[in-house]
């Protein structure tokens, strides 16, 4: 029989039940001291929250009653004074002064019906206009304000069908203004509705923005009289004496450069809406939208005013000023602003003496840049525009039009043939006509016979070029042949890159929004290409010019043109911003190569080839003409240009003459003839500038 091994082990465990006994009895004891010091540590924890409430409750009841006020407390935020413009001599271009306006900070617990019947009143009392309200503002004013049959508000649902009002909010709402005529809001809203719609509108907006409303804007002193007199009338309303306006001691003078400040009515602009909210702006902040006010707002804007707001018993907000704000810093400017009066002023002349006469009839707008070639500091950017029988001053045209310019790109062209090692500078290239097979003849404006590096840029050959285009494309001219070009489009990459090397084709960089690039033409055939390499294919800016003839001027130096020097601190001379000389890059090839162009440019100036009258000028001019064939309504033009700088050895101005579209003569001997940059404008120009 088997024995059973766990009935011996029973055993044994009976033998020792007093001592399972004992150990029930100590795990006993364990629970208890365990429980023990749980409640003494909870009843410790509790002690410690009682205690810690009191202390808040009693000791520091006041600290936290003030923290409380300052959350829940509304700020109202406005702002102070923009920092002014300066030009290079410390006078005074762009002002701040001191406006007074009407403001508006919504009454306690102030219903949307409330604000609506006070805008009406206001509108009648102070004869608001309502010109600024555009259609897309009165469609609004429609739909909020259109009541049925019974006078009920119905947003002006009965523009739509019981299936289109099941659509998205969004979509009733487009709906709805594509179906909203001209016709139908002159039939509803009067003109003292739509004035009281803008008077609303400025009070409602961004209802959750603490920025002050501003419902009028430099008021006078009837308007404050009459509002001070009868404020309890107009609850919310207010006399702001604290507000400003800009003003332009020199008139139109370079007014689309400086740029222009958005109204509190119009707070951010829509295209720069999401850059100034991520910034920090409220939506109705006044900020730069254009020109030099938009390029330099941070430094210009200062930091608001800030007060917090407490109501009185009868709900009127009454304001604490908590941070006075600070005004914003003064730019100081390159431009030399008696200097800007006088070029502009040459400009304005000639337009008036010549534009839309004689062989002029498509002269509608001249431009003028002179700037120092080793600083890229801007003294004078002049424009002006014929239209409708009036000039307008057009300064931003020379950063934002591009024209055809012509022979003056053939300094760069034959930097390109003399670095690539295409033609060398004494050789001799025949300048006679070329035709190539199915294409119009190719000429310079005379048989010049032959001509060096030199002297093409003294004649302004265009075969010279054209030999160097050729070359670079590794083919020969066959006389009446075609022309065999494997892959024009790498001949225009390379020409492209080079020219950009000195301005032309890529933005400059001037500190102004907006700059614009100018046409690039995309067909790049060889005959095209041909073209191209004496000034006839792409467009340039009359600013990419300037930056071009300095880099020539300054030894291959690449600087970037700007109109700002620094910020001043507020109330001090100390410079807070300094907009130094950048350098973008320095051509790699040798000086010679450089030299030689700058040969060219004088040689064109002392032979009269650049004009008699340029010649005449004096100071050691280098220069270069350029004349471009165009059409305009359909019929031949010419756009003409004068770059260059003075004096040829140590150059301390570069300058750019523009004049599209500026004569209507046929032969190429008449139209360098005509060049009205060559005859009448920069002579005048040169004179100016040393006079001063």
């Amino acid at each position: 029989m088997l024995r059973n091994p766990f009935r011996e082990l029973d055993a044994k465990n009976l033998l020792h039940s007093s001592d399972i006994l004992k150990k029930q009895n100590d795990y006993r004891k364990i629970v208890n001291q365990r429980l023990s010091v749980v409640t003494a540590v909870t009843v410790l924890l509790f002690m410690v929250i009682a205690a810690r409430l009191i202390d808040i409750q009693v000791r520091q009841q006041d600290d936290y009653a003030n923290k409380l006020e300052i959350y829940t407390m509304k700020r109202q935020v406005s702002s102070t004074p923009r920092g002014q413009m300066l030009d290079a001599n410390g006078k005074e271009v762009v002002r701040t002064v001191s406006s007074i306006s009407v403001t508006y900070f919504p009454t306690e617990n102030a219903t949307s019906a409330q604000q609506w019947e006070l805008a009406l009143k206001f509108a009648k009392q102070f004869a608001v206009s309502a010109e600024e309200l555009t259609l897309r503002d009165l469609q609004d004013a429609y739909i909020t304000l259109h009541t049925d049959a019974n006078g009920n508000n119905d947003q002006a649902n009965f523009l739509l069908s019981a299936a289109e009002m099941k659509l998205s909010d969004d979509q009733i709402y487009q709906l709805k203004l594509e179906r909203i005529t001209k016709e139908m809001i002159d039939e509803e809203l009067d003109e003292t509705t739509r004035a009281a719609w803008l008077v609303y509108s400025a009070m409602e907006v961004h209802s959750q923005s603490s920025h002050t409303r501003v419902i009028l804007e430099d008021i006078d002193e009837e308007t404050i009289a009459y509002l001070t007199e009868h404020k309890e009338d107009f609850p919310g309303f207010d006399v702001d004496f604290s507000s400003w306006k800009r003003e332009y001691p020199y008139a139109d003078t370079l007014r689309d450069v400086f740029g222009q400040v958005t109204t509190s009515k119009q707070g951010l602009p829509a295209e720069l809406m999401q850059y100034y909210t991520a910034k920090g702006y409220e939506m109705n902040a006044r900020v730069g939208k254009s020109g030099l006010e938009q390029q330099y707002e941070e430094l210009l804007s200062g930091t608001s005013k800030a007060n917090t707001i407490k109501y009185d018993e009868e709900g009127n907000p009454i304001f604490t000023e908590t941070n006075p704000g600070k005004k914003g810093y003064d730019l100081q400017l390159t431009i030399d602003i008696d200097l800007q009066q006088k070029v502009d002023t040459i400009l304005r002349n000639v337009m008036e003496q010549y534009g839309g006469k004689g062989n002029r009839p498509d002269m509608d707008r001249l431009f003028v840049t002179l700037m120092n070639p080793n600083t890229g500091e801007i003294y004078a950017m002049s424009g002006v525009l014929r239209t409708d029988g009036q000039l307008i001053n057009y300064a931003s045209g020379n950063y934002l039009e591009g024209y055809t310019p012509g022979s003056v790109v053939k300094g760069a062209t034959v930097y390109m043939g003399l670095n690539e090692g295409v033609v060398t500078k004494d050789e001799y290239i025949y300048d006679a006509p070329m035709q190539i097979k199915g294409t119009p003849v190719i000429a310079s404006f005379q048989n010049h016979g032959n001509v060096n590096a030199v002297n093409a840029l003294r004649v302004s050959s265009n075969i010279y070029m054209v030999n160097i285009a050729i070359r670079l494309a590794k083919t020969t001219y066959i006389p009446n042949g075609p022309l065999f070009i494997d892959d024009a489009s790498s001949v225009f990459k390379l020409m492209r890159n080079y020219y950009s090397m000195f301005g032309l084709g890529v933005l400059s960089g001037l500190d102004v929004p907006n700059e614009q690039l100018a046409f690039k033409g995309s067909n790049e055939t060889p005959g095209n290409l041909l073209y191209f390499s004496f000034g006839q294919y792409d467009n340039y800016t009359p600013i990419q010019l300037l930056q071009y003839v300095s880099t020539i001027a300054n030894g291959g130096k690449k600087i970037k043109p700007r109109l700002v020097k620094g910020a001043y601190g507020v109330n001090s001379d100390a410079l807070i911003y300094t907009n130094d000389t950048e350098i973008l890059s320095t051509l790699s090839g040798p000086l010679d190569h450089l030299n030689t162009v700058k040969e060219g440019f004088r040689a064109c100036v002392t032979s009269n080839y650049c004009g008699s009258a340029v010649a005449a000028a004096g100071h050691d001019i280098a220069a270069k003409t350029g004349t471009a064939e165009v059409t305009i309504n359909g019929h031949a033009s010419t756009n003409a240009s004068l770059i260059g700088f003075m004096p040829y050895d140590q150059p301390e101005l570069a300058f750019v003459c523009s004049a599209p579209t500026s004569s209507n003569t046929t032969t190429a001997t008449t139209r360098l003839q005509d060049n009205i940059c060559t005859t009448e404008i920069m002579p005048q120009i040169v004179k100016a500038y040393y006079d001063k």
